[in-house]
């Protein structure tokens, strides 16, 4: 079975949304750890729309597990990511009129560029994923980067459970797009993490494809907790699992 990092972004989303000090992500972190949580994730969006510069010390002094933090390939998130020394760095598309992200990274588009990034942060001790879609174009134009791992980006798969539920042709075929890439990745001499849109009701399937090594979840585990608490949402998802 694979590991369960949960993201705590939508934590610090609803203390935003009053611009206070609550809810803490740092002590939501503590929190998810004590469900269950294998690792936090955290997304340092450019526009900084929930987790802040100042989260980023405060949540990685707590974690007593292993830090993710998503970020933007660009050399701002860079040199946070080199201060800071989070386990697994992760390059995602932003665009700041999304209300969260819409796709895979391109990477095909910008080995080059991405390349020297991905240096930059192995050099520093940093392990480096991909967010990226179900592509075997996506997919190679990672392993010419140089990445250690690519997250699949399982929106497409989750979002056909919801609409035409698990036996439906739709959601079967995005399924097996999922576990073509995992295949296609490890194949590249790279990781295969998943993550986006999972839940209670459709991660089951995802934890039994062979070969992946981290789910990475956070609206649903943080929905689910306003109703049950935090712990209890963690260790319901890795149940789930």
């Amino acid at each position: 079975m694979p590991e369960l990092c949960v993201n705590i972004d939508h934590v610090a989303t609803v203390r935003q949304a009053r611009r206070t000090f609550e809810p803490d992500p740092a002590l939501a972190a503590i929190e998810a750890e004590a469900g269950g949580a294998d690792g936090i994730t955290v997304h340092l969006r450019e526009d900084r729309r929930h987790i802040g510069d100042a989260d980023l010390p405060r949540i990685k002094a707590v974690v007593r597990t292993r830090l993710n933090l998503e970020m933007a390939a660009t050399d701002e998130m860079v040199a946070i990511a080199i201060g800071l020394k989070p386990h697994l760095a992760m390059f995602v598309p932003e665009k700041r009129t999304e209300v969260t992200t819409e796709g895979g990274l391109d990477v095909a588009s910008q080995v080059a560029r991405i390349r020297e990034a991905v240096k930059r942060l192995q050099g520093a001790g940093i392990a480096v994923s991909a967010f990226i879609n179900a592509d075997p174009m996506q997919i190679a134009a990672a392993a010419r980067a140089g990445f250690d791992y690519c997250e699949i980006h399982t929106g497409p798969y989750a979002h056909a459970h919801h609409d035409f539920g698990p036996s439906d042709a739709r959601t079967v075929a995005e399924f097996a797009k999922v576990c073509n890439a995992a295949v296609a990745i490890e194949a590249e001499g790279m990781r295969a993490n998943a993550g986006h849109a999972l839940n209670t009701m459709n991660v089951g399937a995802i934890a039994q494809i062979s070969g992946l090594r981290e789910l990475h979840i956070g609206h649903a585990i943080v929905s689910r907790a306003i109703f049950v608490g935090l712990r209890t949402a963690v260790a319901e998802m890795k149940s789930a699992m």
